[in-house]
């Protein structure tokens, strides 16, 4: 704490024009941003390209955390399984929102369009704000505000606890397989400039499909969590009576 503390003091003052980061680090990257990368928006590149790492332990530590969660609840989920009779029919849970026809036709009229703004997100991120984390946001709640009011058991029928946990794991795979996919063409790991025989192509390319995977495992361990303690309340209000 107290090395911390010495080293905070020694920093420039927050906004001052001449610390080293405005001076060096932030006018590359404007810089190549566009003439190099030839990707309008430098957030982008900054996060998925010069940071490419980070980024990549980033999306590590979501899939890391949500599968931890998901371990710790195993217990939970089942015994909410086990008491579930088939099908949410039996008990009065959720059943408020279920027989609500306002709720469910909004929410038949906005589900397509959520996931389709979300899919905007994705692939726009490299000419406007968004990326994978947002969009994989965006994504789960679509099916989470379904399951909310049709009930756990449609929400799992459109994605299954399978395909939930695949997209956690196909995510992480998708990104670091294109860093792999660098290295094998003679290029550096998260190297998207070899992907292409022109390198902004390749920046394009590279980007995309990285942006892809961490949309992938947002989205499936958004679905994850929710169902797994979506489960688990269930299963303490059936065993309450249903009284909240």
């Amino acid at each position: 704490g107290a090395l911390l503390i010495l080293a905070a003091v020694e920093l420039p003052p927050v906004g001052d024009p001449l610390a080293p980061p405005h001076v060096h680090v932030a006018p590359r990257y404007l810089e190549e941003s566009g003439s190099f990368l030839h990707i309008p928006n430098v957030v982008t590149t900054v996060l998925a390209s010069y940071r490419g790492f980070d980024t990549f332990g980033e999306t590590v530590v979501v899939f890391t955390a949500g599968l931890g969660v998901l371990v710790l609840l195993a217990g939970a989920t089942r015994t909410a399984r086990a008491a579930r009779t088939g099908s949410d029919k039996g008990g009065k849970w959720g059943t408020a929102m279920r027989d609500n026809p306002i709720l469910r036709v909004c929410v038949k009229i906005l589900f397509a369009p959520i996931i389709v703004f979300g899919l905007y997100v994705q692939f726009h991120g490299d000419y406007g704000p968004g990326g994978g984390f947002q969009a994989g946001v965006i994504i789960a709640s679509a099916f989470i505000l379904y399951s909310l009011v049709f009930g756990l058991e449609a929400g799992r029928r459109i994605v299954p606890g399978w395909a939930s946990l695949a997209m956690l794991a196909l995510g992480v795979i998708i990104y670091g397989g294109v860093g792999v996919a660098g290295m094998m063409l003679d290029g550096l790991f998260l190297d998207y400039n070899v992907l292409a025989s022109d390198a902004s192509k390749g920046q394009h390319y590279g980007i995309l499909l990285v942006e892809f995977g961490v949309g992938l495992t947002v989205t499936g361990v958004m679905l994850a969590l929710f169902h797994a303690f979506a489960g688990f309340v269930e299963s303490d209000y059936r065993a309450g009576g249903g009284e909240g």
